[in-house]
């Protein structure tokens, strides 16, 4: 009974609910495949020599590269077509009148943005499960294609790899890649930067690979440059006395942009037992969500394009406005998103304060635009 009641009061007829449901999702894949495939022709173009420099190279190396590119272009500009998207709606039901009409018919500005909404809902969880189940493995893949210079026959990675800073004691480790392999842990190009107390380098120690078996680690093909006596010393093996163990390594690696907000969690979890500070990584998590939120904001922030009467400004005018408004949400998300992973904004205002500024924003321009139309649209007084 509740239902049926929240249903009348704030959804409009079903047969114009799926009329902009269906207008808004084909003008959303439309714009969504137009966008990628021009961007993905650029993109091709400027790294096709790079891709066909490898030996052996044939065009499957192209393809193989699309398939794993394609998917992040798609993921990243979503919000984006989603923006345009609604305002090419709005501003079609507006040039047709058709505003006019459901405001006629006593539809209020929320009940006619509501079946937007809901198409933005439907595009706001497939955008999330596509960036968590395709997204993340083609970046893993195609980082690792590019740091071998799109090899052919390259032999697939399972495990997470990357750079890691370890702080252990007063030393500073650098490892360039980390991969799990049975019963211990491998690291390639190791390098220690051995410090005293007042954290001045005393000594520097590299070596091609470091591997950890049985509980200890062990550098393989050590130089070791003291510098303070200028002294260089070569070992074919050498022990490492450090604490720290390969999971921590391996959490450390976890690149947000290559594994899901599972794997992520986890690797989190595991730094946090260790008392190790996760605001960065937690910044990133919490924009695997607002993302793919953000398209919730479309139709709110596209809104000026619907409402408002032709005298009341150019549609092409309130367009802008629109897209101007788009824009700003995305340069204010970029720009805290990097605050957050920096360190220097906490993890939930970097991820969230755009979503919920410029949901203000939109509220904003909604009621000034829905106010100065009754205004223009109620008789005037007349004198007394």
């Amino acid at each position: 009974m509740v239902w049926r009641t929240i249903r009348r009061t704030m959804v409009p007829s079903r047969t114009l609910a799926r009329y902009m449901i269906k207008m808004h999702l084909s003008r959303f894949f439309g714009v969504l495949v137009g966008l990628t495939a021009v961007l993905q022709f650029l993109d091709l173009l400027a790294v096709s020599d790079d891709i066909m420099a490898a030996d052996g190279a044939t065009w499957v190396s192209i393809v193989s590269y699309l398939s794993m590119r394609t998917p992040q272009l798609l993921s990243q500009f979503a919000p984006f077509a989603a923006l345009i998207s609604t305002l090419l709606t709005l501003a079609t039901l507006n040039q047709h009148s058709e505003v006019v009409i459901m405001k006629a018919s006593g539809l209020s500005a929320h009940r006619i943005l509501l079946p937007m909404g809901l198409a933005s809902f439907i595009i706001a969880i497939g955008h999330f499960t596509f960036n968590e189940t395709v997204v993340v493995d083609g970046s893993a893949r195609l980082e690792y294609w590019k740091d071998n210079d799109f090899a052919v026959d390259l032999p697939p990675n399972s495990n997470l790899t990357g750079r890691v800073w370890v702080k252990e004691d007063e030393n500073i480790i650098l490892v360039e890649a980390v991969n799990a392999v049975k019963d211990g842990a491998v690291m390639d190009k190791v390098s220690v930067f051995e410090r005293d107390q007042n954290k001045k380098i005393t000594a520097m120690i590299q070596a091609d690979f470091a591997l950890y078996q049985k509980g200890k680690w062990s550098l393989h093909e050590v130089r070791r440059f003291d510098a303070i006596s200028h002294e260089l010393t070569v070992d074919t093996v050498k022990d490492w006395p450090i604490k720290t163990r390969p999971e921590r390594f391996m959490a450390l690696t976890a690149n947000p942009d290559h594994v899901s907000f599972i794997e992520l969690w986890s690797s989190m979890a595991k730094l946090k037992k260790e008392g190790i500070p996760i605001d960065r990584m937690m910044a990133s998590f919490m924009q695997k969500f607002a993302a793919p939120a953000s398209t919730l904001l479309m139709p709110l922030l596209a809104a000026v394009a619907a409402f408002g009467v032709t005298r009341a400004g150019s549609l092409a005018i309130r367009l802008t406005v629109g897209m101007a408004l788009g824009f700003s949400f995305f340069v204010a998300d970029n720009f805290m998103l990097a605050m957050g992973e920096f360190g220097v904004a906490p993890p939930f205002l970097a991820a969230w304060a755009p979503f919920f500024l410029f949901l203000l924003v939109g509220y904003a321009v909604l009621f000034h635009t829905e106010e100065g139309t009754k205004r223009r649209r109620s008789p005037s007084t007349p004198a007394e």
